[in-house]
């Protein structure tokens, strides 16, 4: 459309000046008037000449719409005119005909690329002929309107970009530290920049933070405190039961005392998952796994590891040998064994713990990663305890970036997959 609309004006440009001549010519023709002798120069741009015989080759191209503007203009002056022919020729800017002439037309012609000859047949009298020069668009304009849009481009893009990473920059800070977000941690403030509204965002993030980290540590200090009052009854009774002459109740109420320290101390690590006191370090993860299984093995279990290659990755190690040693323990508990395997590739590693037990039901699967959920019900430490295990290993994998699967094996047996990032 800005193509059309340039052509246009240069069109108008050219042809009302070289109609107005070509009309004045006719008027003097037809009233008897020779052509003004100031255009009868042939090397004179934009000169109307007088002919006998029409000039043009018919071997160039023409320009309809030019040959309807002089039809019109002759008809609006009521000059009755017989054929009008037009013929495009484009300008060589090395030939000898320009450097012969002035050097102002030269130039011109030079610039406009072309030149328009028309022929009007004037009936009685010949052919009045005008040539001028003609804007050859597909010479120069293009690539003018092309530098001119890059040029607007330039003026326009450049603010825009500066303004847009002026506010993406701390977006992307803020949503980083929204990502790595870890309570108490220092690094969850995010320095204010940018723009008035980024700012404010920036800023109640940060308050946020404070309040959350603050929410936290009140409820550390809250689960200490739990901790506390409930393992001081607790030990105790543990003392207390000794002076019980019978040696089975007293066994059986030990064994209770002990199974009440093992839950509560489940329950506060759960709770705490979310402000581990143990920092991460660089760990050989298949070391970290044979010495989990040789536990097992210790203790008579039935539970095999593959070799496999080191991988080190960044965790917290206590914590994770939990996870895996809670996932060993179900297997080993519901189906008397357990088959371990390390899988990595360059993305991520994973800890397979195999066994060939019933399994687990289809729509259960993602139940038993809730807390205190149990599909055998009894709560009995001895067939699977309380429900605990498998959220406290969820949190921890969750923790250290990773995912826990649970899958139904061909064949019967449940197939646990931990899948931790190598980043």
């Amino acid at each position: 459309m800005l193509l059309r609309e340039r052509r246009a004006v240069r069109f108008a440009q050219v042809t009302v000046p070289a109609v107005t001549r070509m009309v004045d010519a006719a008027e003097r023709v037809r009233g008897g008037r020779p052509v003004d002798p100031r255009r009868l120069d042939r090397d004179r741009p934009r000169a109307v000449r007088l002919v006998a015989d029409n000039p043009l080759s018919h071997q160039e191209p023409s320009d309809g719409e030019f040959e309807a503007a002089v039809r019109s203009a002759f008809a609006d002056a009521a000059l009755q005119v017989g054929r009008i022919e037009t013929e495009i020729r484009l300008v060589d800017p090395d030939s000898p005909v320009l450097r012969r002439m002035d050097r102002v037309h030269a130039e011109r012609l030079r610039r406009f690329g072309a030149t328009l000859k028309v022929a009007a047949e004037i009936p009685g009298h010949g052919w009045l002929v005008l040539e001028t020069p003609w804007p050859n668009t597909q010479q120069g304009l293009v690539w003018q309107l092309v530098a001119q849009t890059l040029i607007l481009y330039g003026f326009v893009l450049l603010p825009v970009l500066w303004i847009g990473r002026r506010i993406s920059k701390p977006l992307r800070a803020l949503a980083q530290a929204a990502h790595d977000y870890r309570p108490g941690s220092a690094a969850n403030t995010v320095e204010e920049s940018g723009p008035g509204d980024v700012r404010a965002v920036i800023a109640a993030f940060n308050g946020m933070s404070v309040r959350v980290s603050g929410m936290l540590e009140e409820k550390d200090r809250m689960l200490g405190a739990i901790g506390h009052d409930l393992r001081t009854p607790l030990a105790a009774l543990r003392v207390r039961i000794e002076s019980v002459e019978d040696d089975a109740d007293r066994a059986r109420m030990a064994e209770t005392i002990d199974e009440m320290n093992r839950t509560l101390e489940d329950i506060l690590s759960l709770a705490r998952l979310g402000r581990p006191s143990e920092p991460e370090t660089q760990v050989d993860l298949a070391a970290l796994v044979d010495a989990v299984v040789e536990d097992f093995r210790d203790l008579g279990a039935d539970v095999s590891f593959e070799e496999a290659e080191r991988q080190r990755l960044r965790l917290r190690p206590t914590l994770m040998r939990r996870a895996i040693r809670n996932l060993i323990e179900n297997a080993v508990k519901y189906a008397g064994g357990a088959e371990v395997r390390l899988v990595a590739d360059p993305a991520r590693v994973r800890i397979e713990v195999a066994d060939r037990g019933p399994g687990i039901p289809p729509d259960q699967i993602a139940r038993v990663f809730q807390p205190f959920t149990r599909l055998e019900t009894s709560r009995n430490r001895e067939t699977g305890g309380i429900g605990l295990g498998l959220a406290l290993a969820q949190a921890i994998v969750g923790d250290a970036g990773g995912e826990i699967a649970l899958a139904n094996r061909d064949g019967g047996g449940l197939l646990a997959t931990i899948t931790l990032p190598r980043g």
